[in-house]
């Protein structure tokens, strides 16, 4: 017999149900084997890890919903107390005072209890940790203090408490950035955690250790173990036209194709072609072949997906793939075969889609482009036409393709958030030079365009085809955060119509639109980014809200994203037909968990990223105190409010340095209001400001107002 889980919460979650021991639930489900009865604890002691069941004292299971107890992971505070973030949709977060958080430190998974006078609503919900169910700091980044035997390490993230380090440890000075490994978790006993020091990192300001610590802070690698860098050893350029042979590949190495990217780019995934016919296009659309190389449990494909993607700090990158592959063998370097997937897809005048067809093949790049030079060369640079003559009327063709495309996508509802990027310029010492902010051109539209088509016709390829997948999904934003939303549009007089259980992307480009080239339009769009969910990968089409499309997959980047792999690997599966019921199941068995885990993995690449490049503009800031800077208010809080320069760096002003009057946080106008004056700094305001201060440490930038507010 094969215990069903599903059989298991359907009878605990029954309203009749009353708190039964394992040796009631066996009785109850009609359990009597021993081998039946030792998979029901097993499946019971899983549930109560993940939070779905609670175990009493007296050995009873008792299911969560309704008990008053919730799961989540903690969001800490400096100030000691947290908060408790529900797994549960729609459920607000919950206040944990600091002596009620029972030993869990910011990001441990706990179960919490409500307190019975927190659910009226009247005040603001607070409860206790009832019980930690993973700890989510194993290894932690700080600063060492003491003496070389013993003493105490900071966490760089202040939300975390001093590491107290015994002796024995591994040896550092004061200043030094170590990585500890927590050996004992506070408790009622011991007040501070307890842990090891398993590496030093450097001195504090040596060149490289500011994003070494965010690396390994966030658990990534730094190199990759013996046994993979032994499989790619024999990897290289001779083998490619002899495995062009073998495997019968086309052969379109004759075909006109380039790749478009950054300038610094070095992990070249994608090469585009197109051809003028009387009908209209054809596309192609050529993408690395990674999955030939990276065969299927081998050590190097193990390694790939536990990394599942690859990570881009200022001044290095972290590659899912060895260099060999992610820079050499597998990049579409111009001028040298290279072996990849091509997707020919043949278009009408207007861009509608009439047929497709993909398949293995040998290629050679003949130009490797920049997006800025394509662009100049749009924009009719006389030098650069001259260089790249051979492939100007290409470009203005592959432009004016890609605007039919995107009016086609803009037209279905689909979301066009074309925010600025930036980008820190280092010297050799990782000190900041300079922060680029640029908006994607028409270069970079031409890329994205033709990638998001490619990624759609795949989807829906194998969507037909009832196959096991990975798709790319963004569900509905949530009914709760459409609320907020809602009221926050009413303080600019737009209003979101509709039912919000059943709003459409359309609701969005209205109201994008009705903020097009005013002063609000960036911080409208801001807001209206974050009330969406964040996109993932998943097994089942789920659509996707941003892109208005029912199918949607990564297909384009397999150098740098796991997922992309897999769906290489599967598309290789079925060019001989369909899939065999050995092969369906075995992907049916183990996509779910590699999905989940290259979404948790996509979600701390960006956290890291994200990290790395506030330290880097801090630090650009460092020696600009007292300069002067317009900016815009980028959100308001009741200590304060934050605003962004036009170079994106990020800033508080402190409601202590509005010196003019007593100011009350107003929520639901997103303002600070003086209490004499009624004048309003609010979200989206312009403001002068000048720069004070800059807190290295918690990478925080202090600015004062210059201007008044309204």
């Amino acid at each position: 017999m094969s215990i069903k889980k599903k059989q298991v919460l359907s009878y605990l979650f029954q309203e009749e149900y009353k708190p039964l021991t394992l040796e009631g639930l066996q009785k109850a489900l009609h359990i009597y084997k021993e081998e039946d009865i030792q998979e029901l604890f097993q499946l019971l002691s899983s549930l109560e890890k993940e939070g779905s069941v609670f175990k009493t004292r007296q050995g009873r299971y008792i299911p969560l919903r309704g008990m008053g107890l919730l799961v989540g992971v903690l969001q800490g505070h400096s100030q000691g107390y947290a908060f408790l973030l529900p797994e549960t949709p729609g459920e607000p977060d919950v206040f944990i005072p600091s002596e009620k958080l029972k030993g869990a430190m910011h990001k441990d998974r706990v179960m919490v209890r409500l307190q019975k006078d927190s659910h009226d609503g009247r005040r603001r919900r607070e409860g206790e940790v009832v019980r930690i169910l993973k700890r989510g700091n194993p290894n932690l980044v700080g600063t060492y203090s003491g003496n070389r035997h013993s003493g105490v390490a900071l966490p760089d993230d202040r939300r975390l408490s001093e590491i107290s380090i015994p002796r024995g440890s591994r040896e550092a000075r004061p200043g030094d950035k170590v990585l500890i490994n927590i050996t004992r978790w506070p408790d009622n006993f011991h007040a501070l955690p307890e842990g090891k020091i398993v590496e030093v990192i450097g001195s504090t300001g040596e060149p490289g250790v500011d994003i070494t610590s965010i690396q390994l802070k966030f658990g990534l690698p730094s190199t990759f173990p013996a046994k993979v860098l032994k499989e790619v050893e024999h990897l290289d350029e001779k083998h490619i036209l002899e495995a062009a042979r073998e495997e019968n590949r086309q052969d379109l190495r004759s075909l006109a194709m380039v790749t478009i990217d950054d300038e610094d780019a070095r992990d070249l995934d994608d090469a585009v072609s197109l051809e003028r016919r009387e009908s209209g296009y054809r596309l192609g659309v050529h993408i690395a072949d990674v999955s030939y190389y990276v065969k299927e449990g081998s050590a190097l494909d193990r390694e790939a997906a536990r990394r599942a993607t690859s990570v881009y700090f200022p001044d290095r990158v972290i590659p899912m793939l060895p260099p060999r592959l992610s820079n050499g063998i597998c990049s579409l370097n111009p001028g040298i075969p290279r072996l990849a997937i091509s997707v020919f897809m043949d278009l009408n005048q207007d861009g509608k889609l009439e047929k497709y067809v993909f398949y293995p093949s040998v290629i050679c790049i003949d130009e490797r482009m920049a997006y800025s030079d394509v662009n100049r060369i749009l924009e009719g640079d006389d030098i650069l036409e001259k260089k790249y003559s051979g492939f100007v009327q290409a470009f203005i063709d592959m432009a004016a393709l890609a605007e039919k495309l995107k009016e086609k996508r803009i037209k279905r509802g689909a979301l066009d958030f074309n925010f600025p990027e930036a980008k820190v310029k280092l010297d050799k010492q990782g000190k900041p030079l300079e922060i680029k902010v640029r908006r994607g051109g028409r270069a970079e539209s031409i890329i994205e365009e033709f990638m998001l088509l490619c990624n759609e016709v795949i989807a829906a390829h194998f969507h037909r085809q009832k196959v096991p997948f990975v798709y790319r999904v963004h569900e509905r934003p949530e009914e709760e955060k459409l609320y907020g939303l809602r009221d926050f549009l009413s303080l600019f007089n737009i209003k979101l119509e509709g039912d919000l259980s059943r709003i459409s992307p359309r609701h969005f480009q209205k109201t994008m639109e009705a903020v097009k080239d005013t002063p609000v339009e960036k911080i409208v769009n801001y807001v209206l980014l974050r009330s969406l969910p964040q996109a993932r990968y998943s097994v089942s089409s789920l659509g996707h809200f941003g892109l208005a499309t029912k199918y949607y997959t990564h297909f384009t980047s397999p150098i740098r994203r796991y997922p992309d792999l897999l769906v290489h690997r599967i598309l290789r599966y079925t060019l001989g037909g369909t899939l065999s019921a050995e092969e369906s199941r075995r992907l049916t068995n183990h996509l779910p968990q590699l999905v989940q885990h290259s979404s948790e993995q996509e979600r701390i690449a960006v956290e890291a990223e994200r990290e790395s490049m506030d330290l880097k503009k801090v630090e650009f800031m460092e020696d600009k105190v007292g300069s002067e800077y317009s900016a815009v208010i980028s959100g308001v809080t009741s200590f304060g409010f934050f605003v962004e320069l036009d170079n994106t760096v990020e800033g508080l002003i402190h409601v202590t340095r509005l010196e003019d009057d007593f100011y009350h946080f107003d929520e639901k106008r997103y303002a600070l209001v003086g209490e004499r004056s009624r004048k309003a700094y609010r979200l989206g305001d312009f403001i002068k400001v000048r720069l004070e201060r800059v807190d290295k440490e918690t990478r925080t930038l202090y600015f004062a107002p210059l201007s008044p507010g309204f």
